[in-house]
């Protein structure tokens, strides 16, 4: 038995035959086994490249309807994920993402989209992609092989026992991750992976594991279909519900969404005239009258009172716009 394996977990696995030999007259060796399932054929796809185009769709469609349940089946871990990252923000925290290739862009984008979303500071949803810069839009030779630039990423970050750390990597044996979240442990943050094979190195490195096993991909081992797929649902999760329970959304709303361009400014109009139950000319006039404060306005509209009346119904309550709005 030939056994493969990384910090105690088995990796891959191949039955030696005895006597076997590498001569021509014995046939080739034995294959290890890959045990990670993104790597194995599908056999639904095995024809990818003699179907049409329909086909290949249809079945990529088909495949793709197994995320959703994968994800769903995650969701009890997702949630205690969410938990700690509310009670860590809460405590002076940060929410630290850690990837390479696919999964190093999805969490470098979902980190970049929760200031404009939720007003938050870019320090406090941050992201690590193996390789930088650099890897966002283009391949980075090696990068994810790195544990030496991971340990130096973290330093850099200054990483604490406050922070959570989450590492996502498909294969579950991204050493760049790994090594990312081998230091947060040491550390003492709170660790979470995302990954969609469950029995991999990265199980023993988490305080929270979140598998979304969505089987073998269409097109074998690109993990950025089927798997990428998955990951960005959990993140999508974990950022929306961790900012709605920490105050950042008022009902269905994004009640701190930045105006970054026309389009958004649009938006907030609307948002406040929805939320307050006014007119949009109303809404306008209340936006100007509170220099733009989206919560500051609401309390106006809501209460009925002046710019420093809202201002002090906020303060009171430390920003919590339910209980400044008695409701």
């Amino acid at each position: 038995m030939l056994t493969i394996c990384w910090q105690g977990v088995v990796v891959f696995e191949a039955r030696i035959l005895k006597g076997a030999t590498h001569g021509y007259n014995s046939g080739m060796p034995p294959q290890p086994k890959e045990r990670r399932r993104s790597e194995q054929r599908n056999a639904a796809s095995k024809n990818l490249d003699r179907m049409h185009a329909m086909q290949i769709l249809r079945l990529m469609n088909r495949e793709d309807r197994k995320v959703a349940a994968a994800v769903g089946r995650a969701l009890p871990a997702i949630a205690r994920a969410v938990d700690v990252i509310v009670k860590a923000i809460r405590s002076g925290g940060r929410l630290i993402y850690v990837g390479a290739g696919s999964s190093g862009r999805m969490a470098v984008l979902d980190a970049a989209e929760c200031p404009p979303t939720f007003g938050t500071s870019s320090k406090l949803v941050q992201a690590l992609i193996a390789g930088g810069r650099p890897a966002v839009t283009g391949a980075v030779e090696g990068a994810e092989d790195s544990v030496a630039n991971a340990r130096h990423d973290l330093r850099a970050k200054k990483l604490t026992r406050h922070d959570v750390l989450v590492g996502i990597t498909a294969s579950g044996t991204t050493p760049y991750v790994l090594a990312a979240l081998n230091r947060a442990r040491k550390r003492g943050a709170t660790t979470v992976a995302i990954t969609v094979n469950p029995k991999t190195p990265v199980a023993r490195l988490a305080s929270i594991l979140i598998a979304t096993e969505v089987g073998p991909e269409v097109l074998t081992g690109s993990t950025r279909l089927k798997a990428g797929t998955a990951q960005k649902m959990v993140l999508n999760m974990l950022s929306t519900a961790a900012m709605a329970r920490l105050g950042h959304v008022y009902e269905n709303l994004m009640i701190d969404v930045k105006p970054s361009n026309q389009k958004v400014s649009d938006r907030i109009v609307r948002i406040l005239a929805e939320a307050s139950g006014t007119s949009l000319s109303a809404a306008e006039h209340a936006l100007r009258q509170s220099g733009h404060n989206m919560r500051v306005a609401l309390v106006m509209l809501k209460l009925g009172t002046d710019f420093r009346g809202a201002q002090r119904k906020l303060a009171a309550v430390n920003g919590d716009l339910r209980e400044a709005l008695g409701n």
